[in-house]
């Protein structure tokens, strides 16, 4: 019961906090004359889906995920550093290299799409399209990619928790068009700058830009795009763009797209597959 109250305490400080930023950011754009940054409903839709996200994801992590974690612990490393500067030092590197991953797989994985593209699906950037998650997110068991990596390694579980989560609330303010480039520091550290790239809907802009706070294995693995080389930046989906503004919908619109592509075609190399595998597949019944 205390860590679901603890992860309730969490939401309510962290949400109030966002937002006291999405509304300073809105009347910032309003002052500048620039209203086409904010849509007062879509924001609206972004914040509910947050709440819905976060209150599954607290819940997920109070009562089922922390203790997968602690059970897979057990058959890994064990990892006990001496040091905990060191310590949290790895952590941190550790958690970032698997969040790339993750949300590497997120994009290539059409299960894993399905619920991602609710947060790409914004037409906008702006702090408020930080919050548009899907609350499928942990019933989809993608977290696993992320979790277990850490679990193993042997990572004590309130420290990855505090991880994962700082890691999440920095990704919180790469979504913004108020800073242009941060030179001295975005050679290592992703920025909004590398972020709004990743958020493109253009061909050179698609699958790049992968890291969560680091921007460095994007550069090693061959992900990264700059800014200069990405050219101009339009934001959404390139197929089954979400045009709805209930919250549900946008949460459920590619995941039940998604089921309807397996049932038509009577194909579970779709779930797999590459999100737009099912047009290359069956191009005549799309």
């Amino acid at each position: 019961m205390n860590d679901v109250i603890h992860a309730i305490g969490f939401i309510l400080t962290f949400g109030l906090l966002f937002m006291a930023i999405i509304i300073g950011e809105y009347y910032y754009w309003r002052k500048k004359g620039q209203n086409d940054v904010y849509n007062v409903k879509e924001s609206a839709a972004n914040i509910t889906t947050g709440v819905l996200y976060k209150v599954v994801d607290g819940l997920a992590v109070a009562l089922f995920i922390q203790f997968f974690y602690e059970y897979v612990q057990g058959f890994g490393f064990q990892y006990q550093p001496q040091n905990m500067l060191l310590g949290i030092f790895l952590l941190f590197i550790a958690c970032d290299f698997f969040f790339y991953w993750f949300h590497f797989t997120m994009h290539k994985v059409r299960w894993f799409w399905s619920v991602h593209a609710t947060h790409h699906s914004s037409q906008r950037m702006n702090f408020s399209t930080a919050l548009r998650q899907n609350f499928l997110l942990d019933l989809n068991f993608g977290w696993v990619l992320w979790w277990v990596p850490l679990a193993l390694i042997g990572f004590d579980k309130n420290w990855a928790i505090i991880a994962i989560e700082a890691n999440l609330a920095y990704q919180f303010f790469l979504h913004t068009e108020l800073t242009q480039r941060i030179k001295g520091l975005d050679f290592f550290f992703n920025t909004p700058q590398h972020h709004r790239t990743h958020h493109g809907n253009q061909t050179q802009q698609i699958d790049t830009n992968f890291g969560g706070t680091l921007i460095i294995w994007d550069r090693i693995f061959g992900t990264f795009v700059s800014h200069e080389k990405a050219g101009e930046i339009k934001y959404g989906l390139t197929e089954r763009q979400s045009i709805t503004l209930n919250p549900l919908k946008i949460n459920l619109d590619e995941f039940l797209a998604m089921l309807k592509d397996v049932w038509v075609h009577k194909d579970l190399r779709i779930l797999i597959k590459s999100p737009n595998w099912v047009n290359e597949k069956y191009p005549q019944k799309n």
